[in-house]
């Protein structure tokens, strides 16, 4: 859909859905930003307040029988969740309207601005933001804690509690419809099996709260985006999925995110959840969200050869060797601890 297409559309729905709410009377400045594989972010002035349109550029059900399909939430869904986070101090932005696949603009939701830099290229090297990289592990800890938090009960239907052994069968079968064309993520996925922790509680995890999906001004967290692989499972999953070498960006001496340490991590994250994860079950899931990773690529591959989504998919898909090195040098790590 074109820019002049979607403001046409914007134009026609926000009179009705925003009045009351955000003075305005038609779209102007709409641009697309960087984002993510799955979904569009565009950026708007209606009136003289800025807007964020995430949208889904394609039908979730034309790829429904795709095996190993990540797209997450539906988008309404991942509305919700923001919603339910409101209740916490963590910064997410407010919900103004909710569009289902059915409508002209797509399946889509309107959100509000939260100022602040999410380009990790940016503010993990600029002297702007040293003082904000210092907070910053700390304060996801926090932030994770509180999210942890949230009562599932109140999440959509369809946001259940897992067990590891469901993840295992989910992640073993998406390897078989690959081809199990990587023996590294097999050798993976077997030690993840045979390493396994004691199953703990499930809480709400944001389930992509990383480097790239955090906003950061500068004085540190500034905002939390993302939320589409919301689901619920062990804390200490979303700890180490945020310390996985792949959202460190280069920065691997840093293995928060390629900005903080693990003690900052864990200490801000007791201060609020009220107990102390270990070490070592952050670690076990940095090696699973290594393989999650690498089964993220083959996924993104055979979305781009199915003809769903653009280049970009391509891209993501030939940095599953990667994701292979990770695992094979965190068990080594682990082995030798």
């Amino acid at each position: 859909m074109s820019p002049d297409q979607l403001t046409a559309l914007l134009n026609t729905e926000l009179g009705e859905s925003l009045a009351g709410k955000v003075p305005g009377e038609q779209v102007t400045q709409l641009e697309r930003l960087s984002g993510g594989a799955n979904n569009e972010t565009w950026r708007l002035m209606w009136g003289n307040t800025p807007l964020v349109l995430r949208r889904r550029p394609f039908s979730a059900d034309s790829i429904d029988q795709l095996e190993g399909n990540i797209l997450g939430l539906s988008l309404a869904d991942e509305a919700a969740v923001i919603q339910l986070a409101t209740s916490t101090s963590v910064a997410v932005p407010d919900i103004h309207a909710v569009f289902d696949a059915s409508h002209p603009i797509g399946e889509a939701f309107l959100m509000g601005f939260i100022p602040g830099e999410s380009i990790p290229q940016k503010w993990l090297v600029d002297d702007t933001y040293e003082v904000a990289r210092s907070r910053l592990a700390f304060q996801c800890g926090e932030a994770l804690g509180r999210i942890h938090s949230i009562d599932c009960s109140l999440l959509p239907a369809n946001i259940g509690p897992t067990t590891l052994d469901k993840r295992f069968a989910a992640a073993q079968k998406r390897l078989h419809a690959f081809g199990d064309i990587s023996p590294v993520m097999q050798f993976g996925l077997n030690w993840l099996i045979d390493h396994a922790p004691t199953e703990a509680p499930c809480v709400l995890l944001h389930g992509d709260f990383r480097t790239g999906n955090l906003l950061v001004d500068e004085q540190g967290l500034a905002g939390v985006l993302d939320w589409e692989l919301t689901h619920q499972g062990p804390a200490e999953e979303d700890l180490g999925y945020l310390c996985a070498n792949v959202w460190r960006f280069g920065h691997l001496q840093n293995p928060v995110g390629g900005f903080g340490g693990y003690d900052d991590l864990i200490a801000g994250y007791a201060s609020t959840a009220g107990w102390t994860p270990e070490l070592s079950t952050i670690r076990y899931w940095e090696i699973f969200a290594a393989l999650s990773w690498g089964l993220v690529c083959q996924t993104m591959g055979a979305l781009w050869h199915s003809g769903n989504g653009d280049v970009e998919r391509a891209a993501v898909a030939r940095r599953r060797s990667e994701a292979e090195l990770d695992i094979l040098l965190l068990i080594e790590e682990w082995e030798n601890a």
